[in-house]
């Protein structure tokens, strides 16, 4: 486990160059750049979306937001163990907490299951966890569906979208202010982003059932497949202590806090990186910065507010703590001795 402000991965003798030569998420198939312009094209070909995280809907006296996303290849590492039972939390959550990032409720969930064939014992699964997801995000489960498309799909694949209802004043104004305090939550693991890089890098030399070697008592799997952390229980402190803006770490790393505006974003004490973290880089030789910019790295959620009511929130909230600040600067973010 990272020492608070250690970087990861780097001992004495550790040279650039060797760092720039180990495994990276486009070499392993993840090209974010890549992503990033896709996306971008597709957003000007459907014209301005509203939002960014989730998108909002003025409809009268409150706001309804929409949040879609998936699991990703999270995915694999449950069929290689044939074990789905938490795929329905990271599906929940990694839509509901787009929408808290937004300062938005979630109140409802739909799933989507395309499936090669259909199976009876996977679907129960993923339906215990989806229980589970719904019940931590406090969404109703309003339906689904499942699709069989033995063409187009080989094994399974889930998606969802959550709604969210929002008063007028209950979203954030979305940008951070320089001099804003940057309050931060632990995440539970590796969440659902970054498994394309892990899944390459932990078995190179291992099987996804041997046993992980920080935690014996746990399979690689299973530290793996730890569920995604829901955060729809730290909104209610951020709406009444007057937050500026708030971001989810998830694809991209601790490059999703630029969302927040086009500052200087100094982490100075951000949560220890979970043991898996460190095993994958390695395992698959990852440079510090490829980590910081695809992983979480302990840090699941962050929040920006004036220090008064920071000091607040962290008071209000269970784990909770200070973990930077908001400089003058252009989307670059500091931690642990890298500038991303």
């Amino acid at each position: 486990m990272l020492a608070p402000g250690a970087t990861p991965g780097m001992t004495d003798g550790d040279s650039t160059d060797e760092e720039e030569e180990g495994l990276t998420y486009a070499e392993a198939g993840v090209d974010i750049a890549g992503q990033e312009a896709a996306t971008a094209a597709l957003v000007g070909a459907a014209g301005e979306f509203e939002g960014d995280f989730a998108g909002l809907l003025d409809i009268g006296d409150r706001y309804l937001a929409l949040a879609a996303d998936g699991v990703g290849t999270k995915l694999l590492v449950a069929e290689a163990i044939d074990d789905y039972s938490t795929i329905g939390i990271d599906c929940i959550a990694m839509n509901a907490n787009d929408l808290v990032a937004a300062g938005v409720e979630p109140v409802a969930f739909v799933d989507y299951l395309a499936v090669e064939e259909p199976d009876d014992a996977t679907a129960e699964q993923i339906g215990e966890g989806l229980r589970a997801g719904a019940e931590r995000a406090g969404v109703a489960l309003i339906g689904g569906e499942t699709a069989v498309m033995p063409d187009v799909i080989r094994g399974l694949d889930i998606a969802g979208t959550c709604a969210g209802l929002a008063p007028k004043d209950g979203p954030f104004p979305g940008a951070a202010e320089i001099g804003d305090v940057l309050v931060g939550w632990p995440s539970s693991g590796i969440h659902s982003n970054g498994l394309t890089l892990a899944r390459e890098a932990v078995t190179r030399d291992h099987e996804y059932t041997d046993p992980f070697p920080p935690n014996p008592d746990r399979t690689i799997a299973e530290e793996l497949l730890e569920p995604t952390r829901i955060y729809a229980d730290v909104l209610p402190a951020l709406r009444a202590h007057d937050a500026h803006a708030a971001a989810h770490v998830t694809g991209g790393g601790w490059t999703n806090l630029a969302r927040m505006g086009d500052h200087h974003y100094e982490v100075t004490d951000p949560f220890d990186a979970h043991p898996v973290f460190g095993f994958v880089q390695r395992e698959g030789d990852v440079s510090d910065e490829e980590m910081h910019r695809t992983f979480n790295m302990g840090t699941g959620f962050v929040a920006t507010l004036p220090e008064d009511d920071a000091e607040s929130v962290v008071a209000d909230s269970e784990d909770a703590r200070v973990i930077g600040h908001v400089e003058e600067g252009d989307g670059t973010v500091a931690i642990r001795g890298l500038e991303l």
